[in-house]
């Protein structure tokens, strides 16, 4: 295991390193791995939400009690000094909140991205500083290299692992300070090197995505959390012609079918949303498609800002083929997007993210 994992950059000996440990098996390997690459670690955890004062399982979450545990297991048994950093007041309001904000604008937020954004490399970045660290680590599957005078954000070797997509929002300063050693990596290599070593979490489950939300339902969790009930409203069609009533804009995502309970013609979906007069429209699966997109907050990885229109690949989920489309820059930091064919249910608030090859370019919030 001498692999310099994901990041092609040479170092100097000695750096010292705040590894972001979750208690999941990635981020220990990743402790493992760079320790065993000369570095001198620091490991910690920090802890984001309260889940079993909210209910939540246990086995189902991240941040729990049991990994923090498991991840002080691991720090302990690799010898290193280990550390809880509480900010759940920051979660509360970088990540719950714009959260729900989104959701009571209509927009469909991804929160991950966030928490990624505002804790790992902005408030994680912040204790690594107070405690002397040269860098920082996560078990992102992604890697960094420096080329031409920039830093690059590159997919993973293990493309059905790669996390690049939530990551667009780096800076070229952070990407000069971040370490992926799981980037060259699979999967199964990972939980062999686990297992290998005996870490206490080599077999563990992944958590699910989104630690505050048990079982994927967004409107309990919004209507708990801000003590009030999301009312009704029409269901309308593109012409705005009331279709029937909904049961609150929290409680409809763009492409959804089940729950809407309108008959038609054909089958209905969940076109749009409008908080400003509270509406949800409807159109036929053929409507849901779009030709282009605006994004806004848009992050140049890679390069400045284009000064005229480039080709690029596009991703507009998480999960997704990359889509050819044309990148018409708007202003510093906007872009407007066509496809080069109709994509489906694109959504206002989730990520757009461009891609030359395996390169990263950048990536911004459709609005």
């Amino acid at each position: 295991m001498t692999s310099n994992g994901g990041n092609d950059i040479k170092r100097m000996n000695n750096q010292k390193v705040l590894v972001a440990m979750s208690g999941g098996v990635d981020s220990s390997v990743a402790a493992l791995l760079l320790q065993e690459q000369g570095f001198d670690c620091i490991g910690a955890t920090m802890r984001l939400y309260d889940n079993e004062d909210a209910g939540i399982s246990r086995e189902k979450t991240c941040c729990s009690l049991e990994d923090v545990e498991d991840a002080r297991s691991v720090a302990l048994r690799l010898g290193m000094p280990y550390y809880v950093f509480n900010f759940t007041d920051d979660f509360r309001a970088q990540v719950i909140d714009r959260f729900v904000a989104a959701y009571e604008d209509a927009a469909t937020p991804n929160p991950c991205i966030d928490c990624n954004r505002y804790m790992k490399f902005d408030k994680f970045f912040g204790r690594a500083q107070l405690l002397g660290c040269d860098s920082i680590a996560t078990g992102h599957y992604a890697r960094v290299s420096f080329e031409n005078g920039r830093y690059l954000l590159k997919k993973a070797a293990d493309s059905a692992k790669d996390q690049s997509y939530v990551l667009y929002f780096l800076t070229q300063e952070q990407l000069a300070k971040v370490r992926f050693p799981l980037g060259v990596y699979t999967k199964p290599q990972i939980r062999e090197i686990a297992v290998a070593h005996g870490l206490v979490n080599a077999r563990k489950r992944e958590s699910q995505d989104i630690c505050f939300v048990p079982d994927g339902d967004y409107a309990s969790v919004i209507e708990s959390y801000c003590g009030k009930s999301c009312p009704g409203g029409n269901f309308v069609d593109k012409a705005g012609n009331i279709l029937g009533r909904h049961e609150g804009l929290i409680r409809y995502t763009i492409g959804q079918r089940k729950g809407i309970r309108i008959s038609g013609s054909e089958a209905l979906y969940v076109c749009d949303k409008c908080a400003r007069d509270n509406t949800v429209t409807l159109g036929t699966a053929r409507e849901l498609f779009s030709t282009t997109l605006n994004a806004s907050d848009f992050n140049w990885a890679a390069c400045d800002p284009p000064a005229a229109d480039i080709r690029a690949a596009a991703k507009v989920r998480y999960r997704q083929t990359e889509l050819p489309v044309t990148v018409i820059p708007t202003g510093p930091d906007t872009v407007r997007i066509e496809f080069d064919a109709p994509q489906r249910a694109v959504a206002r608030g989730q990520a757009v993210v461009l891609y030359d090859g395996d390169i990263l370019l950048g990536g911004g919030t459709i609005c």
